[in-house]
């Protein structure tokens, strides 16, 4: 590919810069190939040129993509080159906070100089199993992968950590063997993991030191073996050191320290155990003193010398050998402190009595004249001579330092191997991982031998990374088949070979040793002479001849000669050592005595250990010959690295390397300067550049076709991903050196990913030009046809307004016209009205006055002849209507006779006699005539009569006429008066008018004054109505404020209930979960404690193994009764072995179970509590209620009473009354009166009396039922205090605590055992309630009598009023006579009782019923009582027995035999329980439980019927009393249970089908327990089968913590089926197919999102959850328990997912985000099939959607991060900070979160109270509960099926 393809415009490239090492710019205009420089834009907007080298082209680097910058492998960048590699670093450190990096094999750790939350136990869970390309890089993935890879591969393991001082070195280590302990576990309870860890420490202690780098700098090297057994378990560990820095001791340069032990002791110097040390603050000692710097900030030196002392006594060291190590320590602090002073120039001296010296003798044990003698002298030694020579004051003051170097030496090499022995094991080592630990390449300004040494190491270390790499490399190769060529890298041979060849650098400087009068100088110019013209690598300094330069693989190096021989030969005066060879100092002799002799505090035999020890030779020891003192450092140092490089060679090797990020030690600080000299030195860029030389780029067929689909025409795409891959690679690329295809990998050159990406960007480019401008297009055609109809619909709108306008217009126009018109006609006609009003009214007066004159003419003139004409008018039309009437009447008249004539005649035709009268002819004519002739004389009278009537009402008329003619008379003469008025009335109208002017002024001057008034009072309304206005509104406000602060009352009071709630709750769901975690941690502990009994029944060869039965459930209580005799056979099977356990391990097992036991017993304690709290407020409503049905049956007892005495009272005065008939019977005096009074006296005395026997006999009957309720507490402890506050005086309580003493005392032979269930306690208890409640109780008793005598007095008052209204009655029926008087008395009497008898009878029914019921309630109660005083009466009976009496009835062991209730069985009725014979309950359990088949149950038979079958086995034993067969079948059951549970735990379908059936069980033992709360919804059959004689309520909770031990193993089961399953199926699966594409990856491949055989699809989670709940509902589990076991499900889902998602950088993108989603509602949708919405397993998904949404979401502005800090509040502040951080774009199109805005987002959260925990807790579960589900199954109707085979079963 050209260059001018690549460095086009716009690309961008990377430039040098002296400050940032590499600097960033883009180019300008294109390059071509003849151009000399470069026109480049820099970041900071400045132009520059860059010149070209025209020989060379040297063009700058180019940049990769962004998609790639920020990747979790550097071999995965397109550009590999030193500056791609320092960016990725950069942005992966400051932009994301990740320290860890790969480079290919290689880990790239920088040291953060921060605590970070990422090494927690969640952490390494989350790591552990997984692939090391499926995680983000850790060091727990690469401890991880080395475990997997010694698994698997049955290889051992090397962990190569190296870096410079301050990188992080040990503290990586640290955390890779801490990954070792933790996940591996150890194969015994020695805690060997324990041990490891603490072997830190002691390391640290007495091998680290503060620098000028690092505060905790590693001063020598160790390589450790972790050992493992053939199950890979942690069993033990061995230690090599390489290179302890002993200059240290003697001195430090400034800002550093001596080793960190120097400075615990001296900080600890005040304790007592330390006082004879003598020892003083670090500033007093010169070895401690030199650097002046004594503390390290944030550090407790005395803290950490209680840690290394804790790490001593773990690791086997007693206390004198910590207190000897001690003593040599401080001898070597006063050692310091002896001052040499000079005697002459060739001696010197020690003053005498030096009291350093003296201390230093005292605590080494030697005298005090020797050491003088021996520091300032020396002997030599010649062929026939022995010489002493004095010392010079400076070497002897050498010989002092180096002395100290040699005992710390001496003492460092002896606390190494005696850590080695105990990490030791006798168990045979299967293989091991060894971690390296050691310095890295080193150059300072002045560079001695110990930096020749360790850059020695370096360069051995270094080729064999290359050559391991180069290895890798080509195996791939190979394994691919790609024809490879021999890729040139740097080989450090030479180097190698000039130091340790034969005439090599160390091979010179032994010799020179060896020289009698060798010196630094010598030795130099022996290097010059033998290495500077024959080696390119050696070089000579220009000014100096005491130095020599080495060209290292990392950098070139300049060593001062000065010192290199003094070091080298580590020479120690022999006479010094004698002297301490003669201490009687035990510890000392020992440390410089043979190894193989010395002793071992711990006890054990002495084994091959020391940082000599080889595991792949282990049988070659330390020489132990006096060549061992003579062999130089340079020699050992060079040997034991050759072990070191044979022992790595032998394992497979992985690297981390450590970067220090800055020298200042600051916080996520990168300096490029600093971190690029480190990766030049630490070999990554060596392995850029060796992959980088080869093809480093590496995808898939299915990985480069998902991801560079986009390229391909629909044309190019076949069936065969492979040779369309080949096709469309053939096109792209011209080169084919650019790339390989192997057999399932495409490799790639350099370079040819980014040119792909850009080729891709490029496509999607036009795709989304092409895609904008069509939705452009479509977007623009959208708004003009939007503005196109807005324009013709404003057209419309506006022409039809002109249109409204303009016929509004005309109309108004019209109608105003016609208004005009009307206006005009009306102003018209009110003017022709007022001229035709004026002229008819001129007319009118004018008319008025001529008829006026007229009528005075006529009024004289023509009156007679109008009265005269009108009087012959009147006269004729009287005439004319009385004509007219008499013609009337006759027509009437006749037509009435001719009707009736012919009714006549109609009548006779029809008759029968017509005939006859047609016969006689003439007869009946004449009787016709004569019938005329009557009728005429008929009418005549009529007519006559008539006439009578009309001649008088003619004159009635006629006198009626006269007086209208008189009246009329008087009429006019009316108006002649009236006429007269008229003048009159004209004078009057004028005056009126001038009245009505004035009036009107007047109305106006009133109408103007009232407009005035009107308008104020309007104005002052106004007023009136602001001010009422504004009062309105301030009243508004108030009501408001009023309102609202009763709302945000209420809402606070119902936000404080919800919080207390809530708060409640999750106490009682903390609570509820420690328990069952308890009994998890007991369960372990107890298969642990089985495992134990089992490999040491196997060990000890028992001659007569025999079955023996452990311990199965975790009840202390049922373990009194249940397990004793087990037990002891185990006690006496297993004592003859229990000698070999350890005894600490025996005691930390037994102390664990007694903390379990006790916190147990709490937790059941404090339940008990509430329910006896409850059970007293119930009792205490009971004892209300019970007081008020006494007092009501008293006061009806006293009512019939009454009656009675009145009843005999009216006999008695019927019979006196009717004795005396005598008239003055009833007088005053009489003997009838006489009798009434005393009587009536009588019933008043009667009636005070019977008041007081109420008070005497309630107060005796309350007390006989305490004293009963006293006697059944004495029998049952659990309800003493309840009782007890029913006692009403001290009588009684003096009563019950002589009976509570005595049954005490009764019991004294086993207090122990009787104080077993807390009996004892529970009395003590009992007492101090009743002290406590005593005086509260007499305080209350009192207030009740008052309240009683207050009620009573007002019956009094009744009965007075009600004897008044008698004597009333009395006297008036005294007036009456005698028989009246004596029937009215007797008739009222009897209404009056009559009544009374009615209320009374119904009143006594009503409490008769009342009593009834309460009467029944008593009676279960009894029934109850009787059953629990029958099991602490056998309980209590065979405690005092004994075991001579055996087995006895509980009948026996009570003072008041109880007999048992006998239930009546019918015959025929099968009454739903199982018979079966002792000797057939090991088939029964066989049968049933062990080797039954759950599948073949649960599909063929009702769901728990192994449960039913057991309970009706079970309600037999209680029918027949049989407490031993109880007690053994329920033994029986859970062990087996159990047992089956052990065998096939992992099968879930087993642990369902036991959980079912347990839950099953306790539910039949809760629902036939014959408690009331259980049968509410029993059958009245169902209750008859209630057990009758044993009380089962502790063998339930016991039943209860099984069933709680079964769902943990059912979850567990579960959780190691979808483990698997869930990262694979909810994060890497593609549900939705291309909406994500595969990024480029490095070496380490990450697992493929595309579908595969065998990859677990979300589609396999479905099925496996639907396969879980359809076997629990064929198995019958409860509803609610399928709940919480989907919420957990789910739970564990959504966990696990979130974990990986925030551990995965490549799967933090927008498109994950929506696969995420998608995934999530694909689960709720099965949620919602199954009818499990309201499990709330929805809600656990909560954080798991809220990371996508987060991931989805817009982050740019503060209003985005508002959204987000609302949005997320189920996520914690660390994971919205993770998720960002770790945030990736997949496609150019996105863009990265930046810095500014994670910040935004951490100081919004700054308030949050939360946990900083970053992954959620996989291994929670939540506290499970069993409500109770009754089964309406009967007993009685199941059947038992013949597969069962237990036909031994007897159906009773």
């Amino acid at each position: 590919m050209a260059a001018s393809e690549l460095y086009t415009k716009s690309a961008r490239v990377w430039i040098p810069d002296a400050e940032e090492v590499w600097k960033s710019a883009e180019l300008t205009k294109d390059y071509k190939n003849d151009d000399a420089s470069l026109q480049l834009l820099l970041e900071d907007g400045a132009n520059i040129e860059y010149k070209l080298d025209k020989k060379i082209k040297n063009l700058p680097y180019l940049r990769n993509p962004d998609i790639l910058v920020g990747e979790n492998d550097l071999t995965a960048l397109s550009y590999l080159h030193e500056p791609a590699v320092l960016h990725n670093l950069k942005v992966r450190f400051i932009d994301s906070k990740l320290i860890y990096t790969y480079c290919g094999i290689v880990l790239v750790a920088i040291n953060p100089y921060e605590t970070l939350p990422i090494y927690g136990t969640d952490i390494i869970n989350a790591y552990s199993g997984q692939n090391m390309g499926d995680m983000d890089p850790h060091i727990f993935a690469v401890a991880e992968e080395a475990y997997k890879q010694m698994a698997r591969d049955e290889r051992n393991q090397s962990i190569i950590v190296s870096g410079e001082s301050g990188a992080g070195k040990t503290v990586s280590a640290k955390y890779a063997m801490r990954y070792f302990a933790t996940v591996s576990g150890s194969a015994s309870e020695a805690n060997v993991e324990e041990k490891v860890l603490a072997s830190n420490p002691i390391m640290e202690a007495i091998g680290n030191a503060k620098t000028t780098r690092n505060d905790n700098s590693s001063r020598f090297g160790k390589y450790i073996e972790i050992g493992f057994d053939s199950r890979y378990r942690i069993i033990g560990a061995n230690m090599r050191t390489y290179l302890l820095e002993k200059s240290r001791v003697v001195f430090q340069a400034d800002e550093e320290r001596n080793y960190h032990i120097f400075y615990q002791l001296c900080a600890s110097s005040h304790l007592p155990e330390f006082k004879a040390l003598r020892l003083s603050n670090a500033n007093d000692f010169l070895y401690t003193r030199q650097g002046r710097s004594p503390v390290i900030d944030g550090v407790d030196d005395t803290k950490e010398l209680c840690t290394t002392r804790n790490a001593f006594t773990l690791l086997g060291i007693n206390e004198s050998y910590q207190m000897g190590l001690f003593q040599v320590l401080a001898a070597i602090l006063h050692l310091g402190n002896v001052e040499i002073k000079d005697k002459d120039s060739d001696s010197s001296l020690i003053p005498p009595n030096n009291r350093h010296l003296t201390a230093f003798c005292e605590l080494v044990g030697v005298t005090y004249q020797d050491m003088a003698q021996w520091l300032c002298h020396r002997k030599l030694k010649t062929a026939t001579e022995t010489y002493i020579k004095p010392l010079p004051r400076l070497q002897a003051t050498n010989a002092r330092d180096a002395l100290s170097k040699h005992i710390y030496a001496k003492l460092f090499n002896w606390i190494v191997e005696h850590v080695n022995k105990a990490l030791i094991t006798n168990v045979k080592q299967h293989s091991f991982i060894g971690v390296l630990d050691i310095y890295g390449f080193e150059t300072f300004e002045i560079n001695s031998f110990e930096q020749f040494c360790i850059n020695y190491a370096n360069e051995k270390l270094q080729q064999q990374f290359n050559m391991h790499v180069f290895k890798l490399e080509q195996e791939e190769y190979m394994k691919e088949q790609i024809p490879w060529t021999l890729i040139d890298f740097y080989d450090n041979q030479p180097c190698i070979n000039l130091i340790e060849a034969k005439m090599g650098i160390l091979d010179l400087l032994d010799e020179e040793c060896k020289m009698p009068k060798g010196s630094d100088d010598s030795w130099a110019q022996k290097l010059y002479n033998t290495h500077l013209k024959t080696c390119s690598l050696f070089e000579k300094p220009r000014m100096s001849n005491r130095a020599f330069i080495i060209q290292h693989f990392a950098d070139k190096v300049e060593y001062q000669c000065e010192g290199f021989l003094e070091k080298n030969k580590d020479t120690v005066n022999e006479e010094q050592i004698n002297v301490l060879k003669a201490s009687k100092f035990d510890l000392l002799v020992e440390l410089f005595q043979d190894e193989l002799k010395a002793t071992s505090p711990t006890g054990q035999v002495p084994g091959t250990g020391g940082r000599t020890r080889l595991s792949i030779k282990p049988g070659k020891s330390r020489e132990t010959s006096s060549k061992e003192h003579k062999k130089t450092v340079g020699c050992q140092f060079r040997n034991s690295l050759q072990m070191l490089m044979e022992t790595l060679n032998a394992t497979t090797p992985h690297y981390v390397r450590c970067i220090k990020p800055n020298d200042f030690k600051l916080a996520f600080s990168f300096d490029p300067k600093r971190a690029v000299q480190q990766l030049r030195a630490c070999g990554v860029l060596e392995t850029i550049r060796i992959s980088a030389a080869g093809f480093p780029s590496r995808w898939t067929y299915q990985e480069f076709f998902s991801r560079y689909r986009v390229l391909m025409k629909q044309k190019d795409v076949l069936p065969d991903k492979k040779l369309t891959c080949r096709n469309v690679l053939e096109k792209l690329v011209q080169d084919k050196d650019k790339y390989q295809f192997g057999k399932t990998k495409i490799f790639f050159r350099a370079g040819q990913v980014a040119y792909l990406e850009k080729l891709r960007a490029d496509k999607l480019r036009v795709a989304c030009i092409r895609i904008q401008k069509t939705i452009r297009c479509w977007l623009a055609r959208k708004k003009y046809l939007r503005m196109r109809s807005a324009a013709i619909t404003i057209q419309r709108f506006t022409r039809g307004y002109q249109a409204r306008c303009l016929a509004k217009f005309l109309r108004r126009t019209q109608a105003a016209t016609i208004i005009q018109k009307y206006q005009r006609m009306v102003v018209e006609r009110k003017r022709y009205r007022q001229k035709q009003a004026a002229a008819l009214a001129m007319q009118t007066i004018l008319r008025a006055y001529l008829a006026r004159q007229k009528y005075k003419l006529l009024r004289e003139h023509k009156a007679v002849i109008i009265q005269k004409r009108i009087r012959g008018w009147l006269a004729r039309c009287w005439y004319k209507r009385c004509l007219h009437s008499i013609v009337y009447l006759q027509c009437c008249i006749r037509r009435m006779k001719a009707r009736r004539e012919l009714k006549k005649l109609k009548i006779e035709a029809r008759s029968v006699e017509h005939f006859k009268k047609l016969n006689k002819g003439m007869e009946n004519k004449i009787m016709q005539l004569q019938r005329k002739v009557d009728d005429q004389h008929k009418e005549n009278r009529v007519i006559s009569e008539k006439l009578i009537g009309l001649e008088t009402s003619y004159g009635a008329e006629s006198e009626r006429l006269r007086g209208e003619l008189n009246r009329l008379r008087g009429v006019e003469e009316d108006a002649k008066n009236k006429a007269n008025q008229v003048t009159s009335l004209l004078e009057e109208l004028e005056r009126l008018k001038r009245e009505l002017t004035v009036t009107q002024q007047e109305k106006k001057t009133i109408e103007d004054w009232a407009q005035t008034y009107r308008d104020e009072m309007e104005k002052m309304v106004s007023e009136l109505k602001d001010q009422n206005g504004l009062l309105k509104k301030d009243k508004d406000d108030l009501n408001r404020l009023i309102q609202e602060q009763s709302q945000q009352m209420t809402e606070k009071m119902a936000r404080a209930i919800t919080q207390e709630t809530q708060q409640l709750v999750t106490d009682l769901n903390e609570e509820r979960s420690r328990y069952q975690n308890l009994l998890t941690e007991h369960l372990r502990l107890e298969e642990k404690y089985d495992d134990l009994k089992e490999e040491i029944a196997l060990s000890s060869n028992v001659s007569k193994p025999g079955h023996r039965r452990t311990d199965s459930t975790h009840s202390s209580n049922e373990s009194e009764y249940t397990y004793n005799s087990e037990y002891t056979e185990l006690e006496e099977g297993s004592r003859a072995s229990e000698v070999r356990i350890d005894t600490s391990l025996t005691l930390k097992l037994q102390k664990r179970l007694t903390e379990l036991e006790q916190e147990k017993q709490s937790l059941r304690d404090e339940l008990e509590n509430k329910e006896e709290q409850f059970q007293r407020d119930d009792a205490e409503f009971k004892k209300a209620r019970g007081a008020e049905l006494e007092y009501e049956s008293l006061k009806r007892q006293e009512l019939e009473s009454e009656n009675k005495k009145l009843k005999h009272d009216l006999a008695e005065m019927r019979r006196s009354l009717l004795g005396d008939a005598a008239t003055a019977a009833g007088a005053p005096g009489s003997p009838a009166y006489n009798v009434l009074l005393d009587q009536l006296n009588a019933s008043c005395e009667e009636l005070e009396v019977r008041k007081e026997e109420v008070l005497i006999l309630r107060s005796q009957l309350v007390s006989q039922k305490e004293a009963m309720h006293h006697k059944e507490t004495m029998t049952e402890p659990s309800i003493f205090v309840e009782d007890v506050s029913k006692l009403k005086d001290a009588d009684e309580l003096k009563q019950a605590y002589i009976g509570l003493k005595d049954t005490n005392r009764s019991a004294a032979p086993d207090f122990h055992k009787l104080n077993e269930d807390g009996e004892l306690w529970l009395v003590n208890q009992g007492l101090k309630e009743t002290i406590r409640l005593l005086e509260h109780q007499l305080q209350t008793q009192r207030r009740g009598y008052d309240n009683e005598v207050e009620a009573l007095r007002g019956e009094l008052q009744n009965v007075k009023e009600e004897n008044n209204r008698q004597q009333q009655l009395l006297a008036q029926n005294l007036q009456l006579p005698p028989e009246a008087r004596i029937e009215a008395s007797l008739q009222h009497e009897i209404t009056r009782l009559t009544n009374e008898n009615l209320v009374r009878c119904s009143t006594c029914t009503q409490i008769h019923s009342d009593l009834m019921e309460q009467l029944e309630k008593q009676d279960r109660t009894i029934r109850k009582l009787k059953k629990q005083l029958k099991v602490y009466s056998k309980r209590i009976g065979e405690m005092g027995a004994g075991q001579t009496e055996g087995q006895t009835s509980p009948g026996q062991m009570v003072e008041e035999p109880i007999h048992p209730v006998n239930i009546p069985r019918r015959e025929k009725d099968f009454q739903g329980m199982l018979e079966y014979k002792k000797e057939d309950e090991l088939k029964l359990v066989k049968n049933l439980i062990l080797e039954l088949k759950p599948r073949g149950v649960a599909v063929n038979l009702i769901p728990g019927l192994p449960a039913y079958i057991l309970f009706m086995c079970l309600r037999h034993a209680d029918y027949v009393n049989d407490d031993q067969k109880v007690r053994t079948l329920l033994t029986s059951t859970i062990n087996s249970i159990k047992k089956i549970l052990k065998k096939r735990g992992d099968d879930f379908e087993t642990v369902s089908f036991w959980l079912a059936n347990t839950c099953r069980f306790l539910h039949c033992l809760k629902q036939y327990s014959g408690d009331e709360a259980f049968m509410k919804h029993n059958t009245t059959r169902q209750n008859e089968h209630s057990l009758s004689n044993f009380d089962l309520a502790e063998y339930r909770q016991v039943i209860s913590d099984l069933a709680i031990q079964i769902y943990q193993q059912l979850i567990k089961c579960m959780e190691n089926i979808l483990q698997p399953m869930i990262v694979s199926g909810m994060l890497e699966h593609e549900t939705i197919q291309g909406v994500s594409g595969v990024k480029p990856t490095g070496l380490r491949k990450r697992t493929s999102s595309i579908a595969d055989e065998g990859t677990y699809t979300l589609d396999s989670i479905l099925r496996q959850l639907s396969t879980f709940h359809s076997i629990m509902c064929q198995h019958g589990t409860d509803p609610e328990l399928i709940k919480q076991v989907v919420k957990q499900q789910f739970y564990i889902i959504g966990a696990v997912t979130l974990n990986n998602l925030l551990l995965r950088k490549d799967m933090c993108s927008w498109s994950k985000g929506m696969q995420i989603r998608y995934n999530v509602s694909q689960l709720e949708e099965w949620l919602r099939d199954k009818g499990l919405m309201t499990c709330g397993a929805k809600e656990t998904l909560e954080p798991l959607i809220q990371a996508a949404q987060l991931l989805q979401v817009k982050k740019k502005t503060d209003e985005d991060a508002e959204a987000i800090c609302s949005m997320c509040h189920a996520l914690t502040t660390a994971q919205i900070v993770k998720v960002l951080n770790l945030y990736t774009p997949v496609n150019e199109f996105e863009e990265r979160v930046s810095v500014a805005f994670i910040r935004t987002i951490q100081t919004r959260l700054r308030d949050r109270c939360e946990s900083p925990q970053l992954l959620m807790d996989t291994k929670m579960i939540y506290p499970v509960t069993f409500p109770f589900n009754p089964s309406s199954l009967a007993l009685e109707t199941i059947q038992i099926p013949s597969s069962l085979n237990l036909g031994f079963l007897t159906r009773v």
